[in-house]
């Protein structure tokens, strides 16, 4: 992998991680449409997705700040009840990635045909966000649970991580500005964990230098795109512009498919 071709691969990831139209499925039509070769491990993706979880670390820090006082207050509050929310919810996909590792690295292989068919799914789950819904309420344990199993389905190229868990809480009553911030929260430490397990994988590789700076540009470039479209999307979230995604998704995987 080239240093230009790592930078735009960033760039990619940090848009489309929190844009609702799957910063997986993107990172394989980018190295297809590249033709980027030896990338197509899951080493690279994790890097730049744990640049786009120092985003979120970025832009919400007050709310996770808050989050760690209360932890270690050691008081079964509010506060503490949302952590454990986010605990809840996170159970699947660290089932998945401790059980299936494998299984999920054959995802990510450059089949397009499956980035297809996912993206033009995530349009449909879009459509969720159209259910009205009032009031809007927090996210209960139940939620948690529900939304958590739709992010394990997220694992999948193509299918939205945040356009999922977002509109799942939308269908499910939950506030506009309060889903996004759980969804957004809830894969901190899978990602992260995720992340640092494969950073052992870049010391066996050879020509450690030639690799390591790419990715460290990659790295960087996916973190800088994270922030912005991090505080773009709670925009069009609260102003629910978001189902527009659903139009671009079914585009997109069409093109995949016929690729």
């Amino acid at each position: 992998m080239s240093l230009i071709e790592a930078i735009l691969l960033g760039i990619l990831q940090g848009l489309t991680e929190f844009l609702p139209v799957s910063s997986s499925g993107h990172i394989e039509l980018g190295k297809a449409f590249l033709d980027v070769k030896g990338a197509d491990d899951v080493t690279f993706t994790l890097l730049v997705h744990g640049a786009t979880v120092l985003s979120i670390l970025v832009v919400f820090r007050e709310d996770i700040l808050n989050l760690l006082k209360a932890f270690f207050s050691f008081q079964w509050n509010e506060d503490t009840q949302y952590i454990a929310k986010i605990a809840l919810s996170m159970i699947p996909i660290l089932i998945i990635g401790i059980f299936f590792e494998d299984w999920v690295d054959g995802f990510f292989g450059g089949n397009l045909t499956l980035v297809g068919i996912c993206l033009i799914c995530t349009g449909g789950i879009l459509l969720l966000t159209t259910i009205e819904r009032e009031p809007r309420r927090e996210v209960t344990f139940k939620d948690a649970i529900i939304i958590g199993l739709m992010q394990a389905v997220a694992i999948l190229p193509g299918i939205s991580r945040s356009g999922t868990t977002i509109s799942t809480a939308l269908a499910l009553g939950v506030d506009k500005e309060k889903a996004t911030r759980f969804s957004f929260l809830m894969v901190l430490v899978p990602i992260l964990g995720a992340t640092i397990l494969k950073i052992k994988d870049l010391t066996a590789i050879t020509n450690t230098g030639e690799v390591l700076l790419p990715y460290a540009c990659g790295f960087l470039a996916a973190f800088v795109s994270g922030v912005i479209a991090c505080r773009l999307m709670l925009t069009l979230v609260r102003q629910g512009k978001i189902i527009y995604f659903a139009f671009y998704c079914w585009v997109v995987g069409i093109i995949a498919l016929m690729v």
